[in-house]
């Protein structure tokens, strides 16, 4: 008979499978392409086999435990079904990671070969999201349509919290300088559309430089690809030989991709390069634009009580506003770190309100000596 301590283990592991199954069966659900629904497929049946690792453990232990799919896991299945699997796959990277290094700890699922199979699952979604490269048709398929939007989740969630933490020590500060509401509303007001520029401008450089990079280095490329073809093949064989193809195939591979003109180029991007000429990194204008966006709605917040309220009751608000949202957006920051969603909120509450409180007693100093 399994001590509690084992017993409580055991459930945690079939709770995270059976998380991990019910995201993947709602993206092979919902994805249009057969060939990667049938990847999300595979990956939901190998999550299923090992909760029923778990059951049969705590069977043996004389416990029958059957949970259903955690919050979380609900909200990134109807993430990854409304916006797409990219919007989700650095949150699976992360849990399947995390479920990859505690299985490394359990002499059980060492056993089994369990932290092997979920650093493979944690190896494909890294790679989906952007991060490297995969071998095979269906993986390429795969990573070739989500690569470059899957940190989209995390940059909405860290710019609402850039303008929501930014723009709260800033009205603090001049909260605790005792100045007037019209002036700390001015303030606010300021702090938001002055950092939501920045951020926004900051955003259109950081994607239009690395447009103009991409398009440099393919230029580069296509320019070897006229002078000195010969290298570029030999170049694209060693890269194949590393991947594990030997060296007949992968210069055959090499000579048959480089043999068609109109994809020798693309060929050349992807396998050399690493880049994607369809995408580049995306519209610099739309990245600027949900830049401001999200940072804006961040700073609104600690602002909005000033303009609906006066005086302590306005304070007070602005500070709950802020503190909630401050659980909300720590909360969030769980789907794609793999911590728990209460411990996550608590720590960025925590952290919100000490830059707010550091903020609030250096305008109350500044203040008292100005007077």
């Amino acid at each position: 008979m399994a001590d509690s301590d084992t017993t409580r283990r055991y459930r945690a592991n079939l709770r995270s499978e059976v998380d991990g199954a019910s995201i993947y069966e709602a993206l092979a659900a919902s994805e249009q392409d057969p060939k990667l629904a049938e990847v999300f497929g595979k990956l939901a049946a190998v999550e299923r086999a090992h909760g029923e690792f778990w059951r049969k453990r705590l069977a043996d232990a004389g416990e029958s435990f059957a949970p259903n799919p955690s919050l979380r896991a609900r909200i990134l299945a109807g993430l990854g079904k409304r916006f797409g699997p990219s919007f989700v796959l650095p949150a699976l990277a992360a849990s399947e990671t995390h479920d990859s290094a505690g299985y490394d700890r359990q002499p059980e699922a060492k056993a089994a070969g369990l932290p092997a199979d979920e650093r493979s699952h944690a190896m494909l979604m890294r790679a989906a999201a952007g991060s490297g490269g995969l071998p095979g048709p269906t993986l390429s398929l795969l990573e070739g349509r989500h690569r470059g939007g899957g940190n989209t989740l995390r940059a909405a969630i860290l710019g609402a919290n850039d303008g929501l933490v930014s723009n709260l020590s800033l009205v603090m500060g001049v909260a605790g300088a005792a100045t007037n509401q019209s002036a700390l509303v001015l303030t606010g007001m300021a702090g938001l559309v002055a950092g939501a520029c920045s951020m926004a401008m900051g955003e259109w450089l950081s994607v239009t430089s690395s447009r103009e990079l991409y398009q440099d280095q393919i230029a580069t490329e296509a320019q070897e690809l006229r002078e000195v073809p010969e290298e570029e093949k030999e170049e694209l064989v060693l890269i194949y030989q590393a991947k594990g193809i030997a060296e007949p195939q992968a210069r055959a591979l090499a000579e048959r991709l480089l043999a068609q003109k109109d994809s020798a180029l693309d060929t050349l991007a992807r396998e050399e390069l690493g880049i994607d000429p369809n995408d580049l990194g995306g519209s610099a204008w739309a990245a600027a634009a949900w830049s401001f966006i999200l940072f804006s709605a961040g700073a609104i917040v600690p602002v909005a009580p000033f303009l609906l309220l006066s005086g302590k009751a306005a304070f007070i608000a602005s500070v709950v506003a802020s503190g909630v949202a401050l659980a909300v957006i720590g909360a969030g920051t769980s789907l794609f770190t793999g911590r728990g969603a209460i411990f996550s909120a608590i720590r960025q509450l925590a952290i919100g309100l000490a830059a707010a409180a550091v903020t609030y007693g250096a305008g109350a100093l500044v203040g008292a000596s100005l007077s």
